[in-house]
């Protein structure tokens, strides 16, 4: 008796390597003709800013002539004694807490009543959403003007109830207070517009049947609604992470940083302490401080609340 070993698949129904394929249906074309110059752009505007900030970072430097004094580790030996970057630190942080346990909760909240298709609730979201659209220079003078204790809106307040006027935006202990609630006012629409698209591609079959089963509102909103739209919520969070770490148009006209330095972001630090002052080598070293931050930050939330959890 004869052994016949089975044959293998007929060369003509063999899967193509991935190469091959490329070339087949054009990819290949549209991957040499477009790559390139993106990679190149990407290179001038990402990549070598990155590399050219880490090295001014090691020199002094007011932006004029040649840069040739050196001056090693000295603008981060400044940097990590200096009491004004400290409260800038503490202020992101406190920037960053808001964001999500304020401006996330609430939009979340207001996503839960707006979501369904009525001509109230597309009026109502476009409210809600309007601040978003502003510039953040034009939100931070709007906002100045209302908190203007001599001509603002409270001062008219002020003067109707017969009190003297406060001057909030003067006060230390409550100027940054109110960095907080104009941040949270601009970026709540943002966030609640994401979390109205994922709630709507929420299977209706899914909440009907919790419904029927008895489920109660909130017991359908924790167990079935929110659990859908978990992966809008962890990529909303990233974003209100990334971008607390760099506010910095609404405090320029709202209150610059003052009073005596104790609004200042870690990016309006850098604005004041380093190009405003010709000093581009400590804003510099700043700005290589502030990018570890966002990329360390959005990488350990990535691994711990993403990659753990599920991809978005």
């Amino acid at each position: 008796m004869t052994l016949t070993t089975p044959a293998g698949p007929p060369a003509a129904r063999r899967r193509p390597s991935g190469f091959a394929r490329m070339r087949t249906d054009g990819s290949l074309t549209a991957l040499i003709l477009f790559l390139p110059p993106a990679v190149l752009l990407f290179t001038l505007f990402v990549i070598w800013p990155i590399f050219s900030a880490v090295d001014l970072s090691f020199y002094k430097w007011n932006g004029y002539g040649d840069v040739t004094n050196f001056v090693g580790l000295r603008n981060y030996e400044i940097l990590v004694k200096n009491s004004i970057f400290h409260q800038s630190l503490f202020n992101s942080l406190k920037l960053l807490l808001a964001s999500i346990f304020l401006q996330i909760p609430l939009a979340l909240v207001l996503a839960l009543l707006l979501y369904r298709k009525t001509s109230a609730n597309t009026a109502f979201r476009l409210i809600f959403f309007a601040p978003y659209i502003l510039a953040e220079i034009a939100t931070g003078l709007i906002w100045s003007f209302i908190f203007d204790g001599d001509y603002g809106i409270s001062a008219m307040v002020a003067n109707k109830l017969g009190t003297e006027p406060f001057y909030i935006l003067a006060d230390k202990q409550w100027a940054f207070w109110t960095i907080i609630i104009v941040v949270v006012w601009k970026y709540f629409g943002y966030h609640m517009m994401i979390f109205i698209a994922a709630l709507q591609a929420v299977p209706s079959d899914l909440v009907e049947a919790a419904e029927i089963d008895g489920a109660s509102s909130l017991k359908t909103i924790w167990y079935v609604k929110l659990p859908m739209i978990m992966h809008a919520i962890k990529l909303s969070v990233l974003f209100a992470i990334t971008g607390a770490l760099q506010v910095f148009d609404i405090i320029i006209p709202l209150t610059n940083g003052g009073p005596s330095n104790s609004t200042h972001s870690i990016v309006s630090y850098l604005y004041t302490f380093g190009l405003a002052r010709m000093n581009v080598g400590f804003g510099a070293a700043v700005g290589v401080v502030l990018f570890a931050l966002c990329v360390g930050t959005a990488f350990t939330y990535k691994r711990m609340a993403i990659d753990k959890g599920g991809q978005l």
